[in-house]
């Protein structure tokens, strides 16, 4: 009896509490208070929007503010009414409460960038973005912006308190972002589009370091360029080192470590700060409570405990790699594959003579296909050691994403029409057949 007396009185209490909250009654204390005690009209109206801000009564706290402003333009408590207004929107919440609350954070940073409060405002824009952000196999698009805003924080206030906080954020965003990209490297490797995966996972080692699978990444990475060929051993012993060097207590570690003896290459040593980092996470994991298994799956929001806690998030824009099975341009040779070429300079030049676009040299001018006849011709010229020259001079073709299989190649056979060999002997006159046909001699009678 008591149990159950214990039980209704909890469920009560609860739904008044439910009740309460919902009906805003609940106060929730304003972060930025003005603790001036003054009977100014101006501070009076700011107390009474915080009072209303406090209760959620979010609608009537921004008329009191806007009131404020339009009519004490010159009030010392004209840039906490603006930063009050735009933590109005963000505490109504909401798609369109969100999107407000952005655009009057952003709007507060540009007429005081000067003051304390516009980290926090710049902070406040990151959280939005990131509690929106989804899980890795969904929409990246708001993981994208918070980690950009996330970005502009660590760089125009390195400064301000909330430096740590929004680190670790970058971390958490930094690990949805490339499992997302590693999932899809993934994919590409379970297909046998080797060349696809390996940009995808290359880009994934290298402009996410602290990704919780990056050894995971590197080992498959190392396998696609092992069946790309042996051109591309090079990349494989670079994926197989960066996993001892880098990622010392990974599963694959001691694998690694066989692959390259077997390869004839140097082993390196263990980064003693990579090894520090990886103890660390490891001591530091947050274990999977019994809400989040229950309710994980129904969840929008990912699961970030596995993200770093320490180390220096990376601070650069994400830039896919080049797979290796696109052709490197003149100039590209050196360059490694799976690695990004591109550029952002651009260089602009008076031309004085009209005529240097007519005589100069242009590459589309000549297909490669024509180019390369030419070439064969020119070497046919001089003898056959410069032609043999010329032919072990050609590139190897390219990997490809997707090789031409014997099934496709037997269909396209048996599409072909077969060549008519033996002609049967009776068959139709040949007269009838315009090829068989002579022109008649004066003189002659046509034979049938």
């Amino acid at each position: 009896m008591r149990l159950r007396n214990l039980i209704e009185y909890t469920v009560g209490v609860s739904l008044v509490a439910i009740l309460l909250a919902s009906c805003g009654l609940k106060r929730h204390p304003y972060e930025n208070p003005i603790t001036k005690d003054t009977q100014q009209p101006d501070k009076v109206l700011f107390d009474k929007a915080v009072n209303d801000l406090e209760h959620a009564r979010y609608e009537v706290a921004r008329l009191t503010l806007q009131t404020l402003i339009n009519t004490y333009d010159t009030s010392e408590y004209l840039a906490k009414a603006k930063l009050a207004i735009a933590d109005s929107w963000f505490r109504e919440g909401g798609a369109h409460g969100l999107a407000q609350a952005e655009a009057e954070y952003k709007d507060f940073i540009l007429f005081y960038p000067q003051m304390e409060e516009s980290a926090e405002a710049q902070e406040k824009i990151c959280d939005i973005h990131y509690k929106q952000m989804e899980k890795p196999d969904r929409d990246t698009n708001e993981g994208l912006r918070a980690s950009q805003e996330c970005k502009d924080l660590l760089v125009k206030f390195p400064n301000s308190k909330f430096v740590p906080e929004t680190q670790q954020k970058l971390r958490e965003i930094q690990e949805v972002l490339a499992e997302n990209e590693f999932e899809v490297g993934m994919f590409y490797h379970s297909r046998g589009s080797f060349p696809a995966a390996a940009g995808r996972l290359q880009a994934v080692s290298d402009q996410y370091p602290l990704f919780s699978q990056n050894d995971e990444a590197l080992w498959n990475l190392a396998d696609a360029y092992h069946r790309m060929g042996d051109r591309f051993e090079n990349q494989e012993a670079a994926a197989y080192a960066k996993i001892v060097k880098d990622y010392p207590l990974s599963v694959h570690a001691d694998d690694a470590k066989a692959k390259l003896q077997a390869m004839d290459r140097p082993v390196p040593e263990a980064d003693p700060t990579a090894l520090a980092r990886e103890q660390y996470d490891q001591e530091n994991l947050k274990k999977k409570g019994l809400p989040a298994k229950l309710f994980g799956p129904f969840s929008t929001h990912p699961d970030v405990r596995m993200a770093a806690k320490s180390g220096a998030p990376n601070m650069e824009t994400f830039q896919p790699a080049i797979p290796v099975s696109v052709p490197k341009t003149a100039g590209e040779g050196s360059t490694a594959p799976g690695t990004s070429t591109v550029g952002a300079e651009v260089s602009a030049a008076v031309v004085n003579n009209t005529n240097a676009l007519d005589q100069g040299k242009d590459a589309r001018a000549i297909p490669p296909a024509q180019n390369a006849t030419q070439t064969t011709q020119q070497a046919g010229t001089t003898g056959t050691g410069a032609t043999t020259q010329t032919a072990a001079a050609q590139p190897q073709p390219l990997p490809t994403n997707h090789p031409v299989k014997l099934r496709k190649q037997k269909k396209n056979k048996k599409n072909q029409p077969a060549a008519n060999t033996s002609a049967p002997a009776t068959s139709t006159p040949a007269a009838s057949t315009p090829a068989a046909t002579t022109p008649a001699t004066p003189g002659t009678q046509p034979q049938p």
